[in-house]
């Protein structure tokens, strides 16, 4: 076996004849690693086609933080006044399903949103940390998809809203960067056709300043998640629909959604 933490660009989990494996995307093949995401890695030299596996979430969140209003284009939509700081909000380990995994939608809730997002993957602990020294705590970058139970949500239950089981697909893989281009475009479909499109230079606050501005009242640890906010063209979801969630030099997060 040969180190190939320096060669490592996607990470990812996958299971595939039973088994469970961490692993690398490299074009149409995900090759088989030794070691995970915090540690040394090192290349197995055994690969599989992507069409065979079955992705699951890269990593299980230590925690997941979730930011509020941070596209303006998205503020608008929603009615809100510009935010003068971060509105940070948690979801629960277990709404986190992979690429592929049904969302689960209970009856009882009325309307259900996606909301397409980036997320950071935190790599190292962070604790009172400057703007200038955030962006050496990140790991990588995922997509997301915030799902959200609106007719809940009206009522400031944000927690129950964004909260129920499978409400937070996340991959299918880490891009291993602490940092992505400012046109870094994030598109989010709906059954095929395009709902939403940003780029990432229009957060109303940038990763680092969401990074040092939760460091200060909250740890971050290893394996912590933030979801960094959702552009504007959020809408209703129903059982039937699949939504895809393509960040550039990420890939896609694909989930159908499914009657609970």
């Amino acid at each position: 076996m040969m180190d190939s933490k320096a060669n490592l660009k996607k990470f990812c989990r996958f299971s595939v004849d039973n088994r469970t494996y961490n692993g690398s995307i490299r074009g149409n093949m995900v090759d088989i690693v030794e070691g995970d995401l915090f540690s040394d890695l090192s290349d197995m030299r055994m690969s599989f086609p992507v069409d065979r596996i079955k992705f699951l979430p890269p990593i299980i969140p230590t925690k997941v933080w979730c930011v509020g209003v941070n596209y303006a284009s998205h503020m608008r939509e929603m009615g809100h006044e510009p935010p003068r700081e971060p509105l940070i909000f948690m979801k629960p380990r277990t709404s986190v399903v992979g690429g592929g995994d049904p969302v689960r939608v209970p009856e009882w809730v009325g309307r259900v949103d996606y909301e397409g997002e980036l997320a950071v993957v935190i790599g190292k602990k962070a604790r009172n940390v400057t703007e200038f020294e955030a962006m050496s705590c990140v790991k990588g970058y995922s997509c997301y998809n915030d799902v959200t139970a609106r007719d809940l949500q009206k009522d400031n239950h944000w927690i129950r809203a964004k909260g129920f089981d499978t409400f937070g697909p996340f991959g299918p893989a880490i891009l291993v960067t602490d940092k992505l281009p400012d046109d870094t475009k994030l598109t989010t479909r709906l059954n095929g056709s395009v709902v939403q499109q940003d780029t990432i230079s229009s957060m109303i606050f940038p990763i680092r300043q969401i990074i040092s501005y939760i460091s200060r009242f909250a740890t971050l640890e290893p394996g912590d998640v933030i979801a960094t906010g959702t552009p504007s063209g959020v809408g209703r979801v129903k059982p039937g629909d699949v939504v895809d969630i393509e960040i550039d030099g990420i890939g896609t997060l694909s989930n159908p959604f499914i009657s609970d």
